[in-house]
This record gives C-alpha cells, structure tokens and sequence, in this order.
C-alpha cells in the first residue's frame, strides 16, 4: 500500500510539472500574455465598410491665381489687386462612399497596437460659384466698373488614410484611436471671368470709355492630394473570426481647396 501511495504522488507530480510546461490557452484568449476572457486581437485582418459624411470646403483664394494670370500688368491689378477680392468662401455638402481596410496588430496583454491602411470611394467635395461688383479709380485717371465672377468645384473620388492605431482590449470589444497620414485623388475645376468699364472723362474718345472682357478656365483630373488623418473607432467580436466596426475618422487635405472631411463609418471584418 505505501508503494503504491508513493508511486501515485510521483505520477501526480510529474503531471503538474508538465502541465506548468505548457502554453496557456483559454475560451476566449490567444497564449500565455493576454487576459483571460480577453478576445485575441493579434494578426493580420481585413474588411469591407461603407460610411456618410460632410466636406467643409473652404474656396477663398482658390481663383486667384487665374485672375492675376488674366489682369497681369494692369493698373486694375497692381493698385485694385482684383485678384485677392473675397468672391469666393466656405462651402459643406453631405456624401456617402464605401471601400475597405487591412491592417494588423500586435497585442501584449489588454494593450492593442497595430498599422492599418483604410479606402473610401465616393463623391466627397462641393463646388462654390459667385460674383463681386466693384468700382475704384486708379492712378492713370480711370474709373475702373468691374465685375469679378468665379467658380471652383473640387470632388475628392477617392480617398483613404494609412495610420497607426492604439486600442485597449476587454471583453468582445477594442475600442481605439488612430493618427495617420490622409491620402487621396481629387478632380478641380477652376473659371473666372471679368469684365466692366474704364471712364476717364479727361479723355477723347473712344479712350473715355473702354469696355473689356477677360476669362480663363482651367481643370485638373485625378489630382493627387494629401494631408493628416485621426479618428476613434471600436471593434466588436462577433463570431469565430468575424468581427463588426463602428468608426469615426477626421482627414484634412492641403492644396487649392483648403478641404476637411468627417465620416462615419460601419463595417465586417475577419481576423486571419
């Protein structure tokens, strides 16, 4: 009987031993190092999302440059600087895209870090159309009648972002927070048109009165633009693999259009 007694506590010891030896896994967590009842976020992942928002579009100056093309050399331009007059301002107009993301994360216990690439394909942008009337005299003794018409149109059809993401774990969720560099293709069309009046009553005719007429236009296709991105977002474990994402991202785009995008997102994803 003691033998036996004996030989059963070595068995029991050697169990242990090696069960101490092995990787932890739980129901709900990938190896040792991550909580348990903790989702196992770690790896690489990809989806599909679709999302509205707003573009604030700011146009002051956008056609400034075509002006001052136009009235080069003039004493309009040099002491009227028609060129700079405010025609044009700040415009917002409501969108909708769709597109979809890939990326991957590292995970050291609840704390969730990863890079992520994100696409939207839609109709983002606005355009702005107006005119200025304005009379001023120069120094040549003339009375310059002018009216200054412009118009911008700037539509982003293709935008996305490639940002580092941190998040937290618990449970089924992850929620997170981004920054990033924004990217995108944008088409911009530009035209200006000024025309009016110059009288100068000290003069004979026909140099008393003299009308003019002055336009130009230009357009840019798939013009590549870039700026900042940032954004919070959570990440819900649905099933297996698959999990659902709720996202909000901010992308803020230099160039001609001073431009700011706000979207919110949904989206299904799968971690591999």
């Amino acid at each position: 009987m003691r033998g036996l007694v004996a030989a059963m506590m070595v068995a029991g010891t050697a169990q242990a031993a090696q069960a101490a030896d092995l990787p932890d896994f739980g129901a709900l967590r990938g190896p040792v190092g991550i909580n348990r009842g903790v989702v196992n976020w770690q790896g690489f992942y990809a989806g599909g999302q679709a999302g509205i928002g707003s573009s604030d579009m700011n146009f002051s100056g956008a056609t400034s440059g075509l002006a001052g093309q136009l009235l080069w050399g003039t004493a309009m331009e040099a002491e009227g600087h028609v060129s700079q007059w405010p025609v044009l301002g700040k415009k917002s107009q409501q969108s909708h895209g769709y597109g979809g993301f890939v990326g991957y994360n590292s995970q050291w216990d609840d704390v969730v870090l990863g890079v992520e690439a994100s696409y939207m394909h839609g109709a983002f942008g606005g355009s702005d159309s107006n005119s200025k009337p304005l009379i001023f005299s120069t120094s040549n003794g003339y009375t310059n009648d002018v009216m200054y018409q412009a118009n911008a149109a700037f539509k982003i059809t293709d935008m996305g972002s490639v940002r580092a993401r941190a998040g937290y774990a618990f449970g089924s969720f992850l929620p997170y927070a981004f920054g990033g560099v924004a990217l995108g293709r944008a088409n911009i069309t530009k035209s200006v048109s000024i025309s009016g009046r110059q009288l100068n009553s000290s003069e004979t005719p026909p140099l008393d009165n003299i009308p003019f007429s002055l336009s130009a236009a230009s357009s840019q296709n798939g013009r590549f633009i870039y700026g900042y991105a940032a954004g919070l977002g959570v990440d819900m474990m649905l099933f297996g693999h698959v999990f659902a994402r709720a996202e909000w991202e901010y992308l803020k785009f230099a160039g001609p259009v001073d431009t700011s995008i706000n979207t919110v997102r949904g989206g299904i994803g799968y971690k591999f």
